[in-house]
């Protein structure tokens, strides 16, 4: 159609990298293929954006054929540093059509068979971006979804990503009487609900080369464009059909978890292209196979006997669970940990050669309500270390903060010696130095990990670790109990307070590292 605005990720700039001088750009894919090897990192809004942008360029390289064959060929490849300009080419070489984000029948990443609602039930751009929705409750507040505001087609495109891979359960905003009313029944994407580990290198090449891997059978499967791909037969929406398989690593990276149609805006004078509308209904649904489509999951032994992927938690920071991470970089046999472990990396400077990057997002039923991702210093030769040193800090903070609980609940007891049962969580609250002590013992932590990768002895590590942990949390404990009065009772209650969290530290159940002694 004649006057249609038309817009390419292929050549246009829609990824935000970080070079390796340090400097923000602005790349096209193309461009972020090409000039993989002097990129430092992707680095999008939002920690699952990035995610969901280096998905996508997974999926462009296994449907490139640029992948190992084998686990030998895998470690060949990272230590080889091969680059990635066979998927550039592969890329560069598709038929424009293909890859228009605006394209009437065949939208990239969308489906035009959403496109006879769009006009009655069209929303705001806000109903694609996942921190500006809000809940999709329909006793949610969601004027904002009527405001046309436009969003740059880079933004847009982003968002859509995110979409398919962490979208949240709920109902849709539009009607499922034309194409079947299962449209608007939203299930969970791909990635909501448990933890995405993205091995990190220090190029964007390396950081892609590791999170290759060898498919099923050798089969890199298909790449979706787009829902109405001729040849491709997708769900229909009258009933809610069982999962389907995924034909391999470049269908499970690109799969269209939701039905989207973006509608473009007017074309502005400096010649950017925006979405001014969004409908957002059901997706694809996927079957997932433990061992072929979770290689970076981190699989967590439950009461019942199952393996679970470890969960993102609301009240828990991520860094506590860094040693499930490290435990199944130095004992898993098969997926991403499994040919992590036996990775022999070029000399190329100081520091751990990668990172383990763990993002999930948080969410309270059909709200998100925040991103939560930590990054973990990993070297081969010191994983066993690791482990220990993660197990072992995790487990100096957790004994530091049930300390100061104790503390806190001492100093209660004597504040207030006939509370109601219901007022005692806010009163206890009052003296409880944990808010302040977990977000400042990742740091600690992190330096401990960071000193570990590098070579330094644990037991030593450790140490200073313990040592750093032990006056914060007696600073953090002095700053509650300053708001007692200074009469008899408050005085006994600060006395008696100390006193529990200095017994706790100098007891001989606490860790050796806490009592000033290395632990044997």
């Amino acid at each position: 159609m004649e006057g249609r605005p038309t817009w390419d990720p292929r050549r246009q700039p829609c990824v935000t990298v970080i070079t390796l001088r340090g400097e923000r750009e602005e790349l096209s894919l193309l461009d972020v293929l090409s000039r993989a090897e002097e990129l430092s990192a992707v680095f999008c809004s939002t920690p699952g954006e990035t995610v969901a942008v280096t998905e996508y360029l997974l999926a462009i390289c296994f449907a490139a054929g640029v992948f190992p064959a084998s686990v030998e060929e895998w470690r060949a490849s990272v230590a080889e540093e091969r680059g990635l300009g066979k998927a550039a080419e592969w890329l560069a070489g598709c038929p424009d059509d293909e890859w228009d984000l605006f394209h009437p029948e065949r939208p990239l990443g969308q489906n035009s068979l959403l496109a006879s609602l769009m006009d009655e039930h069209g929303a705001g751009p806000a109903q694609l971006v996942m921190e500006r929705v809000g809940d999709y409750s329909q006793f949610f507040d969601h004027h904002h979804l009527e405001r046309f505001e436009p969003l740059p087609a880079a933004e847009a495109f982003r968002a859509l990503l995110t979409q398919h891979v962490y979208g949240l359960a709920g109902r849709a905003r539009l009607s499922g009487k034309e194409l079947g009313p299962k449209l608007t029944n939203l299930s969970a994407g791909r990635l909501q609900g448990r933890i995405r580990v993205v091995v990190q290198g220090r190029t964007v090449g390396d950081t892609l080369r590791m999170n290759l891997y060898p498919p099923a059978g050798g089969r890199a499967g298909r790449f979706n464009r787009t829902w109405t791909s001729a040849g491709v037969e997708r769900r229909k929406f009258d009933t809610r059909p069982p999962g389907r398989a995924t034909s391999g690593p470049a269908d499970l990276h690109s799969y269209l978890g939701r039905s989207v149609l973006l509608r473009p805006g007017p074309v502005a004078e400096n010649g950017e292209v925006t979405v001014d509308r969004v409908l957002v209904g059901a997706g694809e649904l996927l079957a997932l196979d433990p061992e072929r489509d979770l290689e970076d999951a981190v699989l967590l032994k439950q009461l019942n006997g199952h393996r679970k992927p470890l969960w993102p938690s609301p009240s828990r920071a991520l860094w506590r669970d860094a040693h499930a991470l490290y435990s199944a970089a130095a004992k898993e046999e098969s997926g991403l940990f499994g040919r992590l472990r036996h990775l022999t990396f070029p000399p190329t400077g100081g520091g751990p050669p990668c990172v383990l990057w763990a993002v999930g997002l948080i969410a309270n039923k059909t709200l998100a309500t925040r991103w939560t991702d930590g990054a973990f210093p990993y070297a081969p030769s010191m994983g066993e270390e690791l482990c220990v040193a993660s197990r072992r800090g995790s487990a100096i903070a957790e004994y530091v903060a049930r300390a100061l609980e104790r503390a806190a609940y001492v100093c209660w007891k004597v504040i207030y010696p006939n509370p109601k049962p219901a007022d005692r969580p806010a009163q206890q609250a009052r003296f409880d130095a944990r808010r302040e002590f977990w977000p400042a013992a990742e740091e600690p932590f992190l330096q401990l990990l960071e000193a570990t990768s590098c070579g330094d002895p644990v037991p030593l590590s450790l140490l200073d670790y313990a040592g750093e942990l032990r006056p914060m949390a007696e600073d953090f404990l002095r700053n509650r109990l300053d708001s007692l009065q200074r009469n008899e009772q408050g005085l006994r209650a600060r006395a008696r307070a100390e006193m529990r969290f200095h017994a706790d530290m100098a007891s001989p159940k606490a860790p050796p590292e806490l009592r000033g002694e290395v632990n044997a």
